[in-house]
């Protein structure tokens, strides 16, 4: 049986666990993605269906790859674009959100929601929440529109909806009443426009089960054995969703590392997996130890720092690679000489023959990129850098508005969008005077200028009925004016802004298996809910990786480069966003030392300005949690001591 070959006894025992809630503690660089494919393998080569299998990852690159693995493991030849995680004849294999978008679109008319919704990206959102602020008379100096969204996003996460939430907190503070009004407008404006932000692609699943125990039954039948990923960086709606659909079968087999829990900030929470056995007292626990990514030095280093936390299950790593290269540590005068350093080790790393995607460079906070970046270009070392996805640029969300108004003209967010994209003289307060219902009120040179508008959004709704996604995206880059205003008669920038216009259509490719409006959907559902780790896939461009470690999450490189060990960014003091969670911030540390297969850099500035003003800094502390045994000291450019 190829597919048990070369597993350890404890891996083999979780492909093997059939029936019954499983959990399995897994810690960094144990081989789970194989363990959880091996698994569903075993499964339908043991009579499952594989239609009756659901797996839930962290990331739509992951599910990616675990539904690649899954068609070689089976034989299943190249993937039909059907672009809804269940290509034929493979198991549903999705993110949390794009398992709630499948539920909504299954059966979500029976709570109102329409076939075709829209999604809306956290900027969209904040967008809504700013007008709100604004007609509330409140500055979003003094509360920001990003502040309030994740205020919602946490209430709505934990399973509270805006009339529990206006009941119980508006009266408790200034603050909780702008945030409970703002909420109201916020729910009220996605209803007019017929669109759901993330978390109702949780919220609105869970109330349809809860609500509606046909439709409960019936998702439980269609999956009968359930898989979760990262089950330690769910939060408490993601931890009911999955309990809801296992309630019948129990087939509920999670995998996760307490020690990786990085995104509490954002409602994950640990208790999901810390009382897994509680909530199911029959399951089986099966703990992987053996790292198979990381030397015997790196894999010493990451146990030294996470024993440290005591909210944990007992877990130590071991691994049978070799020792590897020590540590290297590395303190510069200020952030600028930090990233020369940096730059320079990564030069020799690539004459060495390391190539440049094998490389990372980790941050704790986007600030920290700027100095990374100009390091580099000084010395000539290409990268990448991970944090403005392709699909938030301007002319990539221009022209997702024309196509979501193909599936519904009525969307008034996307009309004002369209309207001036390209601008094409029809400005907000006609667009105003439409809305109203004054069509009668317009100049004739206004009137013509829609009625224009207008036919070419008539002609692009009759288009997707009948044409395959890729080539409507074509027709809509032309019918809208976006190669004419940008390729046409653009200047060179307008020209790289088109090259991502046209990308659109070769993303649409992979849904030409169901054409018209179905296909287009599911399109616009991967644009919305895209993370920054598939701008990885999609890149050509060659280079080191920057990125923050939380962005980091789920990946490996042969060499890893941590920027900014100072206390006080790393861990980080939160800028006066409440107390800081040491153990927190040191499993965020254990994720970017694991990150690394062969070689590890820590690095510091003793100074580094922070919002325009220069800091001293100490070394952080996570430093001394690791053993000198383990770690040498560059001094380079003979400016750097560390003493702790």
């Amino acid at each position: 049986m190829k597919h048990l070959d070369g597993l350890k006894d404890a891996q083999k025992t979780a492909v093997l666990a059939r029936n019954g809630p499983v959990s399995v503690l897994a810690g960094a660089g144990s081989g789970k993605t194989r363990v959880l494919t091996a698994r569903i393998y075993e499964l339908i080569r043991g009579g499952v269906a594989p239609e009756a299998i659901l797996a839930v990852t962290f990331t739509n690159k992951a599910a990616r790859e675990m539904r690649e693995r899954l068609r070689s493991m089976l034989g299943a030849g190249e993937e039909e674009p059907r672009g809804r995680g269940a290509p034929a004849g493979l198991p549903f294999v999705a993110t949390f959100h794009g398992l709630g978008r499948e539920l909504l679109e299954s059966y979500g008319a029976i709570i109102g929601v329409p076939r075709y919704f829209s999604v809306y990206d956290r900027d969209d959102s904040e967008k809504i929440i700013a007008d709100a602020l604004k007609k509330l008379d409140v500055s979003t100096k003094e509360l920001s529109p990003r502040a309030v969204m994740g205020r919602i996003s946490r209430a709505k996460g934990a399973g509270i909806s805006v009339r529990e939430f206006y009941e119980k907190q508006a009266r408790s503070s200034f603050g909780s009443r702008i945030v409970a009004e703002a909420w109201q407008a916020y729910e009220q404006a996605l209803a007019r426009e017929k669109a759901l932000d993330f978390d109702d692609l949780i919220v609105r699943p869970v109330r349809m089960l809860e609500e509606h125990p046909d439709v409960l039954a019936a998702a439980q039948e269609r999956w009968r054995y359930i898989h979760i990923d990262e089950y330690q960086d769910t939060n408490a709606l993601q931890g009911c969703l999955a309990n809801l659909l296992a309630a019948n079968h129990r087939n509920l087999f999670v995998v996760g590392d307490i020690d990786q829990t990085i995104y509490t900030w954002r409602g994950a929470t640990i208790e999901n997996l810390l009382e897994f056995e509680k909530q199911y007292p029959d399951a089986q626990t099966i703990v992987l130890e053996q790292n198979y990514r990381s030397t015997k030095n790196l894999v010493e280093a990451a146990n030294a720092i996470i024993e440290r936390n005591t909210r944990r299950k007992e877990k130590r790593s071991t691994t049978n690679n070799g020792t590897g290269e020590p540590i290297v540590i590395h303190a510069a005068i200020n952030a600028e000489r930090e990233a020369r350093w940096i730059a320079r080790k990564i030069k020799n790393l690539l004459r060495a023959g390391t190539a440049p995607e094998e490389i990372a460079i980790l941050y704790r906070t986007n600030f920290q990129s700027r100095a990374l970046e100009e390091g580099l270009l000084r010395e000539g070392v290409p990268y990448k850098l991970l944090g403005t996805r392709f699909f938030d640029r301007k002319e990539v969300k221009d022209t997702l508005a024309w196509i979501r108004l193909a599936l519904d003209p009525a969307r008034e967010a996307d009309r004002v969008r369209a309207a001036g994209s390209p601008p094409r003289g029809i400005g907000r307060v006609t667009l105003a005077k439409l809305a109203a219902g004054q069509r009668g009120s317009l100049k004739n040179a206004e009137a013509a200028k829609v009625v224009q508008f207008e036919s070419v959004i008539e002609e692009l709704v009759r288009a997707a009925e009948r044409m395959i996604p890729s080539e409507f995206v074509k027709l809509v880059i032309e019918k809208s004016g976006m190669r004419r205003a940008l390729f046409e008669e653009g200047n060179e920038e307008d020209r790289e802004r088109f090259e991502n216009v046209e990308e659109l259509a070769s993303v649409a490719v992979r849904y030409d298996g169901l054409p018209g409006k179905d296909g287009i959907a599911n399109f616009l559902a991967e644009a919305a809910l895209a993370s920054d780790q598939d701008e990885m896939d999609r890149t050509e461009k060659r280079g080191v990786t920057l990125m923050t470690v939380h962005a980091a999450k789920g990946l490996e490189f042969k060499a890893v480069f941590v920027s900014g060990m100072e206390e006080g960014l790393f861990p980080h003091d939160g800028m006066g966003e409440g107390e800081r969670d040491d153990e927190e911030e040191r499993r965020l540390f254990y994720v970017a030392v694991t990150r690394a297969k062969d070689r590890l850099y820590l690095s510091l500035a003793r100074m580094r300005k922070i919002y325009g003003s220069d800091f001293l800094s100490e070394p952080s502390s996570f430093l001394a949690d690791i053993d000198r045994s383990l770690v040498v000291y560059d001094e380079d450019d003979g400016e750097s001591v560390i003493d702790y």
